[in-house]
């Protein structure tokens, strides 16, 4: 699912600036901003970079909703689905500091616009992810340094966005429950 929601968001959020500036060409990348042996990889040049910088587990609300009905009347228990947050960093790497700056806030845009995306607002959300909320994430100066550093990346002009609810379910069962076909009367007059 994490996959899913994160490529989804990046073919959204291009077909969005590929429309908003005329353009033929792909403008955002889902990627890490730095190789393994630390060198910028080429495909980032001059585009809208996505990439993963937290996945952390939603505790707010409860989905243990464990138990699900199958097509002969008995029940499958299932684990309870678990809900994540992705945080998201959205950089700007172009030559032209002109360039990354109109395309951030183009991005900034989208995002403000389609705070929510689900199947009213998308007719192409894979299948599996039911509502994806995007929320910025409010970080001080030190605290972005920090991230960059950490990265081993020079800074680019960025945001970070919180992507909410990616819903991940097993699918193996941990058990079985039959349906109630029976019951008794144990009232006595």
């Amino acid at each position: 699912m994490i996959s899913k929601a994160l490529q989804f968001t990046n073919d959204v959020l291009n077909q969005f600036l590929k429309n908003r500036f005329s353009l033929d060409e792909n403008k955002v990348v889902l990627n890490n901003l730095i190789e393994g042996n630390g060198a910028i990889p080429q495909i980032n040049q001059n585009k809208i970079v996505l990439s993963l910088i937290n996945i952390e587990k939603e505790t707010a609300r409860p989905f243990n909703i464990r138990n699900n009905k199958l097509v002969n009347g008995n029940y499958a228990e299932m684990s309870p689905t678990e809900r994540y947050n992705l945080d998201m960093l959205v950089s700007a790497n172009f030559d032209d500091y002109t360039e990354a700056l109109r395309f951030l806030s183009a991005v900034m845009l989208f995002f403000q616009v389609h705070y929510t995306i689900d199947a009213g607002t998308s007719s192409i959300i894979p299948v599996g992810l039911t509502k994806l909320e995007f929320e910025i994430e409010k970080i001080t100066y030190h605290q972005m340094q920090s991230l960059w550093t950490a990265m081993g990346a020079k800074y680019q002009p960025s945001v970070i966005y919180k992507m909410r609810l990616i819903n991940i379910q097993g699918s193996e069962p941990a058990g079985f429950v039959p349906q109630i076909t029976n019951l008794l009367n144990t009232a006595t007059a």
